[in-house]
């Protein structure tokens, strides 16, 4: 077994909470363990998902992460945009200084962490517990080569935007306050060893970049493993977005998120997925929007022939008449579609869980 580095910022405390999963096949444990792992430059994996990647944590199945993450960009851009230099976070400006090499992709993103037990073919539950703002400010910037309309602004721009972290708005401009939903944008796992390094900007059956939206608080993400460990990663903290991210950013900042991992022996899946409290979630990435769409729709089929116990004519037929498709986001390189279906239409246990 490989060892981790160094991790004189990873902090373990173990809790003796009581812990128990539904799927049969989950692992199961009667104590879990509650972890602490800060963004600092011995912490991160900064711009790719890598199967060949150290861990700088290892954690059981059950066990429940505090990430301190940080937002992706660097200190001298903040202050040139306006921020006050004594805003910029230290440990942004540490990870600046210390790591040489980075890339191919630009996201500053904690771990990976390890989770004992998950094999490829497993599936990797993340019940995402908690996220808070981390600090006061966000920023939301485009740049000529990036973005949806590139050809419409040559130049760049980046803009400071305050964020009121007692009644959750950005103050956007005067007269307009947005409405704050942090969530993390980039959340995946290792790709299978055969891609070797791949940039943390596209999506893919890792996840990763998804800047899905709709993964706040009290949500799960359900991934598939495809390296011994898995290898989860998380960062990209935005505090709120629009489907389609269209400029290439959101309202990009640092935030703190609570999330517990559990291993699936018993699930089954090709595809990264997700749930609400009121919607299940399929997903598609792919260059071309018109394939990534086929692929969610496809996605959503397969979960409710399994899941739901459907026929894969009435799948496609429910995925019509009671299903949403959403532009995920149009500017990392493979475009993201997700389809949702609301869970109050299954009203019969027959239709599964």
């Amino acid at each position: 077994m490989r060892k981790p580095l160094g991790l004189a910022s990873a902090i373990l405390i173990l809790t003796g909470m009581a812990f128990a999963v539904s799927g049969a096949g989950a692992q199961e444990r009667t104590t879990s363990a509650t972890h602490t792992l800060k963004a600092a430059p011995k912490t991160v994996a900064w711009g790719y998902y890598d199967a060949a990647a150290e861990p700088v944590l290892r954690i059981q199945s059950g066990d429940t992460v505090v990430f301190e993450t940080l937002l992706t960009n660097s200190p001298s851009g903040l202050e040139k945009a306006g921020l006050p230099a004594d805003q910029v976070q230290q440990n942004l400006r540490d990870i600046y200084k210390e790591i040489a090499t980075h890339g191919p992709g630009g996201h500053i993103l904690n771990g990976p962490v390890y989770i004992e037990g998950a094999e490829p073919g497993d599936t990797l539950e993340v019940r995402i517990q908690k996220i808070d703002l981390a600090i006061p400010y966000a920023y939301n910037g485009f740049r000529f080569g990036a973005g949806f309309l590139t050809q419409d602004f040559t130049y760049s721009r980046t803009k400071i935007i305050p964020l009121d972290r007692e009644r959750m708005v950005a103050k956007f401009a005067p007269g307009i306050e947005i409405p704050l939903r942090p969530f993390f944008g980039s959340m995946g796992v290792a790709p299978p060893e055969s891609y070797g390094r791949i940039s943390s900007a596209p999506p893919g059956i890792h996840a990763g970049n998804m800047d899905n939206k709709e993964l706040v608080a009290g949500t799960t993400l359900y991934l598939p493993v495809h390296a011994r460990g898995a290898l989860f990663e998380i960062g990209d903290g935005h505090a709120g977005q629009g489907d389609g991210e269209v400029d290439i950013t959101a309202l990009e900042t640092s935030l703190t998120g609570k999330l517990q991992f559990v291993v699936r022996k018993d699930l089954k899946i090709k595809y990264p997925r997700a749930e609400t409290p009121t919607h299940y979630i399929c997903m598609g990435f792919d260059d071309d929007l018109s394939e990534a769409t086929r692929i969610a729709v496809r996605e959503m089929i397969d979960f409710l022939v399994t899941e739901k116990h459907l026929s894969r004519d009435d799948a496609y037929m429910l995925a019509s008449v009671a299903a949403d498709l959403h532009i995920t986001e149009l500017v990392d390189g493979n475009k993201g579609v997700h389809m949702m279906i609301p869970k109050a239409i299954f009203t019969s246990a027959k239709s599964g869980n």
